[in-house]
């Protein structure tokens, strides 16, 4: 089945989505990008979506992308609320959601706003795990932070850039594909409106001494859900370490380190990630909680229980 892509319009806002359909399944997988991101990112594991044998679902987050970027709420909440709403409006019940960066946080938010909605969890140099991050992150949360982004990334500037990658390339030059992809990221920054988003979400998850939204103290309540950890070693935005002490606190949980890879390994090799994903949705039962559950280990975990 060929690649779907629509908008759909929730609370009177567009969201631009990609689908790949599957016959004779009921099991669905949402990829969620990071910040700066869009959809496209994932265009390498959609077009080998065959062999997951799923109906798989990419979105444009809020503020990303071909989705319209309002002047709004861009907290884990709000986007973990987005992403229930458009798998609800799809006819998705279950789903097993993958995270890359700031949608690993979102992942993370949405088994935690939504558990009987989230099958299983794929984090893939996932935000949200540790306060250590790249110092070019954590300037966005410096004052005037608006201006220098407007002045540095503006559609004059991602033009020359794209015309001295034209002429590299006329020389036999070629940036790695994981450049190009972070290039295309901070090049969505060249729009206002994605600028404003950026740095909303920005601030409200950083400051300069790195993350400070963490979702490490309440894994816990994830305990129960298949979660595959995906890195690339030499991560330069959020070192690989986090996804080494997430599995230390989640022993049943999986460790992919891809050697040789950054920040996109699902770009940099599709093959190996869509090879390691399928392995984990077919090894695995989705967890299918309840809500009866989380409240009973929350009980668990409470010292003043009595």
């Amino acid at each position: 089945m060929t690649l779907q892509t629509r908008h759909i319009t929730l609370h009177g806002r567009r969201i631009l989505l990609h689908e790949q359909p599957a016959a004779e399944t009921d099991e669905a997988i949402v990829l969620l990008h990071g910040i700066a991101g869009s959809a496209e990112t994932w265009r390498p594991v959609l077009e080998r979506c065959a062999t997951l044998n799923r109906r798989v679902l990419a979105l444009d987050l809020p503020g990303h992308g071909e989705s319209d970027a309002p002047r709004a709420d861009y907290g884990l909440g709000s986007m973990a609320s987005v992403v229930r709403d458009v798998l609800a409006v799809s006819g998705v019940r279950h789903a097993t959601v993958v995270g890359h960066s700031l949608g690993g946080g979102i992942a993370l938010q949405f088994a935690y706003q939504f558990p009987e909605m989230c099958d299983r969890l794929v984090l893939v140099d996932s935000g949200g795990l540790g306060r250590e991050v790249s110092p070019v992150l954590r300037a966005a949360t410096l004052p005037g932070a608006q201006l220098t982004l407007a002045l540095t990334i503006n559609p004059a500037t991602v033009a020359a850039a794209r015309a001295a990658t034209r002429v590299a390339r006329l020389l036999g030059v070629s940036p790695k594909t994981e450049t190009r992809e972070l290039a295309r990221h901070f090049g969505s920054l060249a729009d206002p409106a994605r600028r404003r988003a950026f740095l909303s979400i920005a601030r409200g998850l950083l400051d300069l001494r790195g993350q400070r939204a963490s979702a490490v103290e309440k894994l816990y309540l994830a305990a129960d859900v298949p979660m595959l950890l995906i890195w690339g070693e030499r991560d330069p935005l959020i070192p690989v370490a986090h996804g080494h002490r997430t599995a230390e606190v989640l022993p049943d949980s999986r460790l992919t380190v891809l050697e040789n890879t950054k920040h996109f390994p699902h770009v940099a090799d599709p093959d190996r990630f869509c090879l390691l994903l399928n392995e984990f949705v077919t090894e695995t039962k989705p967890a299918r909680l309840t809500l009866d559950d989380m409240v009973a280990r929350l009980e668990a975990a409470d010292p003043t229980d009595t």
